[in-house]
């Protein structure tokens, strides 16, 4: 029995021995060593940014640029997470998503808005900019105002504009005038303002995800589309059309947004670090998509596998005047305060 106790005796000796040499007395006091990388990334705030273009359009460069310019500002406070590619949501998923709060920021195309908000229609009109003064005009001023405050409602808070440049129209038959669009299929974002525009020039528009949008051209299941030369150029679009048409008919833009209720949970030192990072990301991208379009249309001729016709000031009016109707059937629901912008935009051509 003594020697068990002995034992015993033994093992208790030990054991304290262990609690206070191997620990410590820092452990005791509540006080040990932790991992302090490991706390850090318990305390950064993460903002996942999703979108659908790939990583090598403007906008792609741009959110990578954000990104940098966020984790700058904010001393590594704020780490934002790309999803590009449509690798976390698609067009038809990221604005609920956004609204439910499973991600904080996207940046849609208009199209994708006006489907939502009947007065986002108005930057989908044809021919409603003349060159690219007149969208940082629109962006810049009262247009750009309205279009934000109704992103309000619904619990969404408009920061920036990104443009992505003018749109072109490609084929596998030149599209030089309205009447050569009879009974081709076109490939559209999905909206009713676009979808009214190519009926309207006697075509027939897919409503399609920009992922898909490759591999439809490839299958023959649509003749044609309509986007920005950067996309035509990094989707490699021209090696499964023949013809484009240098039209500037669309302007194709995106709106950055955040989830409201989360923006309004920031830190207003946070909330000013990121505006920050946006306005210089926001003026990287706009002069980005210039000089890519620019570049990537040289490279296009060059490359010399489509056929390349530059749409003249003759053809431009008579477009304008065919889509006409557009302006008619949407103006309603767009309303008057924007479409007396688009006069005021008009009247300085």
């Amino acid at each position: 029995m003594k020697s068990m106790m002995s034992i015993a005796l033994l093992v208790l000796l030990g054991l304290a021995s262990a609690f206070f040499i191997g620990f410590g007395s820092d452990f005791v006091a509540g006080t040990y060593d932790h991992d302090q990388e490991q706390e850090g990334l318990s305390e950064r705030l993460v903002i996942k940014f999703s979108h659908v273009v790939a990583e090598n359009t403007p906008k792609g460069l741009a959110v990578e640029k954000f990104a940098e310019l966020v984790k700058e500002k904010t001393n590594d406070k704020v780490e934002v997470q790309i999803f590009p590619n449509g690798i976390l949501h698609s067009e038809e998923t990221e604005i609920p998503a956004l609204i439910e709060g499973d991600i904080q920021m996207i940046a849609p195309a208009y199209s994708h808005l006006s489907n939502r908000i009947p007065q986002w229609a108005v930057l989908e009109l044809p021919y409603l900019f003349l060159d690219e003064k007149d969208v940082e005009r629109a962006f810049q001023g009262k247009i750009g105002e309205i279009l934000f405050a109704k992103l309000e409602e619904l619990d969404m808070k408009g920061l920036a504009f990104w443009g992505s440049g003018f749109k072109q129209v490609t084929a596998n038959r030149p599209l030089i005038m309205p009447e050569d669009f009879a009974g081709q299929r076109i490939r559209i974002i999905p909206s009713p303002v676009l979808d009214a525009q190519f009926r309207t020039l006697g075509a027939v528009p897919v409503g399609s995800s920009f992922i898909d949008l490759y591999s439809l051209l490839a299958s023959g299941k649509v003749d044609g589309e309509e986007n920005t030369i950067s996309n035509v150029y990094t989707k490699r679009l021209y090696q499964v059309q023949k013809h484009m048409t240098v039209s500037n008919h669309n302007y194709l833009g995106y709106a950055v947004i955040v989830n409201k209720t989360f923006w309004n949970g920031l830190e207003p030192d946070i909330q000013q670090a990121i505006a920050e990072a946006l306005r210089e990301a926001t003026q990287f991208n706009n002069q980005l998509s210039v000089e890519m379009n620019e570049r990537q249309f040289t490279e296009l001729k060059q490359e010399g596998s489509m056929s390349i016709h530059i749409q003249t000031a003759e053809e431009r009016d008579i477009w304008r005047d065919a889509l006409q109707p557009v302006y008619d059937q949407f103006a309603p629901g767009i309303g008057e305060e924007l479409m007396e912008e688009v006069q005021k935009l008009h009247r300085q051509w």
